[in-house]
């Protein structure tokens, strides 16, 4: 059984909007797990009384993302689930979508899926997965690279965002959950992915799954839209931060190999420090 895991914290509308994209899929085949770290907005007691099918568990608002999602991966684990999707409460899955990652999923049992992306304004694809390069420290997106008749199936990628993430149960068992204690809310997504990808299980997005998103919603969009030195600040330290340097040193050292080290923090260091004026 699939088990769906989804950390929120307020936005309510979104959960809601969220979880009724969940109800409208075409298989039935899967269990919802929400994880209300601490929300202040009447998450837990409206989604008790609007989404019964859906567990709740709750946490004191310290969790953030990582943690959020162990939370409900463990319990997921505990209810004999063979498979568990991270997803994010501020996405709408399109009706197909957790049939078709089924679909995929039982033909390539050891593989983490990903999902294509759309603007849930305009429905023009935003995101279908990256390959990155430790050299030049630059990522090669396939949405330019392929062509309207490949966008179809499975495509292999360096690593995965947690927003639509199938881990079967096994990779759990040879890499453990998230790395919650060094990355507590960005880049755990794309270092637990990288990690099981290095112990042999492949990464993959479905070009023929789709979620809809909304880019402008996300923590960096939001610390970035108003720039300041106190917005300067949270981009490089904050946990919320995109460019958070205690994050990507950690994620550097992790990932990527020994001898490109130096040099990749060195690129990396560069492009945070100076990224977050030069981003439009």
């Amino acid at each position: 059984m699939l088990y769906i895991v989804i950390p929120v914290h307020n936005r309510l509308a979104y959960t809601r909007a969220c979880l009724q994209s969940l109800r409208e899929q075409t298989t039935s085949n899967f269990r919802v797990i929400v994880v209300d770290d601490g929300s202040t907005d009447g998450t837990s007691a409206a989604l008790a009384a609007e989404f019964r099918e859906v567990e709740v568990l709750t946490g004191n608002g310290n969790l953030f993302w990582t943690a959020g999602v162990n939370v409900g991966i463990r319990r997921a684990l505990e209810r004999g689930a063979d498979r568990v999707m991270t997803l994010n409460n501020d996405v709408l899955a399109a009706p197909t979508f957790v049939a078709r990652m089924l679909y995929w999923s039982n033909r390539y049992p050891n593989a983490l899926l990903g999902a294509l992306e759309q603007d849930a304004n305009t429905h023009e694809p935003i995101y279908g997965g990256e390959v990155f390069n430790w050299v030049t420290h630059r990522r090669r997106e396939l949405l330019r690279e392929l062509t309207p008749e490949q966008q179809r199936g499975l495509h292999a990628v360096t690593y995965l965002p947690g927003r639509g993430l199938l881990i079967p149960a096994q990779v759990f068992a040879a890499v453990g959950l998230f790395d919650e204690a060094r990355l507590p809310h960005y880049l755990a997504d794309y270092d637990y992915t990288s990690v099981a990808r290095r112990h042999g299980f492949p990464v993959y997005v479905n070009y023929d799954a789709h979620l809809l998103t909304y880019p402008d919603e996300s923590g960096q969009e939001q610390t970035r839209r108003q720039r300041s030195v106190k917005g300067y600040y949270e981009h490089l330290f904050g946990i919320r931060g995109g460019g958070n340097l205690r994050n990507f040193t950690h994620f550097t050292l992790k990932n990527c190999p020994p001898p490109l080290v130096p040099v990749s923090l060195l690129n990396g260091y560069a492009r945070r420090l100076v990224g977050y004026f030069l981003h439009k």
